[in-house]
């Protein structure tokens, strides 16, 4: 399969402290790819690198065959990446169905007050309509975003994200808050997703659902990868199974 995205020797660092090593793998195009790895691994941090949040001090980002290492944030997505976030943000003066036909109406987002006049008789309306649909929540979407359950809160991150039409989807914890129902709900609606064609690279804590949905692992531990494979193969690592381990001793340690 051909890589979408190439990480290449990726090093990052924050003053003294380097929160990446020499981190490289590829993504191929319509992958499902999980990156797990125990608190403070370096996951989060790979994936801002990724979409150009923060810096790299060392390698290349190369994403459909082009090295955007140096491309801005707003660059990075019109190219085809977007990113949901473990913290979600929506934009709480606005309805559910507006959150999500800005994004759909990217090609206006240069101009934000003429996107928003627009949204009412712009395709991106009904752009947002297929997609809430798509996460099952077409029918709070003439509600404020405000008050409503995280469950449903974190499909409409998953909805804005996809009105970027990206050809990557970067997941950071998309199932972190959620109980097992709604967690393995959110699960299923990622995974299929992935089959209509989405490569998508998944953060996530929960190792149940990261398990049962993921074709393949990449494992960070302290800013270094140490395994790339199948679910079943991964797990069974010593390595990996010691940086687990080893994690929760510490943790629990008084």
């Amino acid at each position: 399969m051909t890589a979408l995205l190439e990480i290449q020797d990726v090093g990052v660092q924050f003053g003294g402290v380097r929160a990446l090593t020499n981190v490289g793998f590829s993504v191929a195009t319509g992958e499902f790819l999980s990156l797990i790895g125990p608190n403070g691994a370096g996951k989060t941090t790979l994936v801002r690198g990724i979409t150009g949040v923060i810096r790299l001090q060392q390698g290349r980002i190369v994403f459909a065959g082009r090295d955007i290492s140096a491309w801005p944030v707003h660059r990075r997505i019109r190219a085809g990446l977007a990113m949901t976030h473990q913290i979600v943000r929506p934009f709480h003066s606005m309805t559910v169905l507006d959150n999500v036909a800005l994004p759909a109406g990217h090609e206006n987002i240069g101009n934000v007050v003429k996107a928003l006049l627009r949204l009412n008789r712009s395709p991106a309306r009904k752009k947002a309509l297929e997609l809430l649909s798509l996460v099952e929540i077409v029918d709070v979407a003439h509600q404020s975003v405000r008050g409503l359950p995280l469950g449903v809160v974190k499909r409409l991150e998953l909805a804005r994200a996809l009105a970027l039409e990206p050809q990557l989807l970067l997941l950071d914890e998309p199932l972190a808050g959620l109980n097992s129902q709604e967690a393995a709900r959110l699960a299923d609606m990622i995974t299929g997703i992935n089959r209509q064609g989405v490569t998508i690279m998944m953060i996530e804590h929960n190792l149940g659902e990261v398990l049962r949905v993921s074709r393949r692992l990449v494992v960070l531990d302290n800013g270094r990868k140490i395994a790339d494979g199948d679910p079943d193969t991964v797990m069974a690592d010593p390595v990996v199974r010691s940086a687990y381990v080893g994690k929760e001793k510490q943790d629990a340690a008084p």
